[in-house]
């Protein structure tokens, strides 16, 4: 008797958008969104827009029939959260059980802070077996540094990236340790990060990025007018401390010590 041929699962690939500029896809990106991989996409709740797709529509593509969005509610309750990521992942295992190669759209790079990793984590789970693929994008603070035409770091710099929500004291302590700092997603903390860079002599070395590349943008340079208003999600502060105090550099090998 013949044996039957394992039928082919679909692959789970990442696909990278940048941050809200269609022309920031990737070419790698803009070739996989054009394949007959079935989409999916992260929305807040039912029937809420979807960031990720908004980007591939102000591209020209139009949104195939069968693209599928996946619930990612926005909350901290780490209970919340594994119940939705178990949930997606049980759907792309029978999306992909078909054969079909699933393209999840995220929006900035799928490597940096994005919920791919989890959705990626929830699939191996159920299926150590499956191919998970990613393309890389443009993450919004690369963006945010080239929308106002200034370097995150130069030469012997060092650079920080956290979300603004590992707190005050965190951000305070890292600001003698680094020469530049991106604080993502500060909305919840804006006067609170604000009164930190006044009293840090840093209000001026700061500039406030609001969803980078989006048609509704906003680069706002004067930071301490801010104060009080409500703020976009996708936001960040891109602060410079042009007098950090720096150890010596040791040329040509790794040294202990401050860099």
């Amino acid at each position: 008797m013949t044996e039957q041929p394992t039928p082919r699962l679909g692959r789970l690939i990442g696909v990278s958008l940048g941050p809200g500029d269609p022309d920031l896809i990737t070419r790698r990106g803009w070739i996989a969104l054009q394949s007959d991989a079935r989409w999916v996409y992260p929305v807040k709740g039912k029937g809420a827009e979807s960031y990720a797709l908004a980007i591939v529509q102000r591209a020209g593509l139009a949104v195939p029939a069968d693209a599928q969005a996946l619930h990612f509610p926005m909350t901290s309750d780490p209970t919340v959260l594994a119940l939705a990521w178990t949930r997606a992942g049980a759907c792309c295992a029978e999306w992909l059980a078909a054969g079909r190669d699933l393209l999840f759209l995220v929006e900035g790079d799928a490597s940096t802070y994005s919920t791919f990793g989890h959705l990626a984590r929830a699939l191996r789970v159920l299926d150590p077996g499956v191919v998970v693929e990613v393309i890389p994008g443009v993450p919004s603070y690369n963006a945010a540094a080239a929308r106002i035409a200034a370097p995150l770091v130069e030469e012997d710099g060092t650079l920080a990236i956290i979300p603004a929500a590992y707190g005050i004291a965190v951000i305070d302590g890292l600001i003698d340790s680094f020469d530049t700092l991106v604080l993502l997603k500060v909305k919840p903390l804006l006067d609170p990060l604000l009164d930190l860079l006044e009293r840090r002599g840093l209000l001026e070395q700061a500039c406030f990025i609001e969803k980078v590349g989006a048609p509704d943008e906003r680069v706002v340079e004067s930071v301490g007018s801010l104060r009080g208003e409500k703020v976009a999600y996708l936001s960040l502060l891109l602060v410079r401390n042009p007098g950090r105090v720096r150890g010596t550099l040791q040329r040509g090998c790794a040294t202990a010590g401050n860099p």
